[in-house]
């Protein structure tokens, strides 16, 4: 791989429920994140309000140091099982479009420091590849191993 990292930036975002405590809703988030970077990711709080008057805060940021990018794909790629790797090589085109490949991880396992995919209440990833079509993207992420 070139010392040129393909991807541009990386989006996480992240939703606090007024019944959730966001310290851990916190704590899980950086949860998906290597270890070395843990401390120096800051997120930012917007204030919402919910349907039924509820407080929400969201939490998001963005990553745009490029030495950092790779290794996040690659940390998550370890913490994938093969069965969520393979679901995601399965379903790939779902998961991408017009160059960002989107990835939603549940919130409660990885509070607890498990990777796994899912569409309810999520954390969102959204990695944003410069100038690459579908098919680059989906080899760069064989490459990492993201993909079974």
């Amino acid at each position: 791989m070139s010392s040129k990292s393909p991807i541009g930036y990386i989006d996480i975002r992240v939703i606090a429920h007024a019944t959730e405590d966001t310290e851990k809703v916190l704590i899980a988030v950086h949860n998906t994140l290597p270890s070395e970077l843990k401390e120096d990711i800051v997120f930012n709080e917007t204030r919402l309000t919910g349907y039924y008057k509820n407080p929400i805060a969201l939490y998001q940021t963005r990553l745009i140091d490029k030495q950092t990018l790779i290794p996040i794909l690659k940390y998550l790629s370890s913490k994938l099982n093969s069965l969520d790797k393979e679901n995601l090589a399965n379903n790939i085109n779902i998961h991408l479009d017009k160059g960002n490949l989107y990835l939603r991880f549940d919130k409660q396992l990885a509070y607890v420091n498990t990777l796994k995919f899912s569409a309810t209440d999520p954390i969102h990833f959204k990695i944003h590849f410069k100038n690459k079509t579908s098919k680059e993207i989906i080899a760069l992420c064989e490459e990492l191993g993201l993909l079974s």
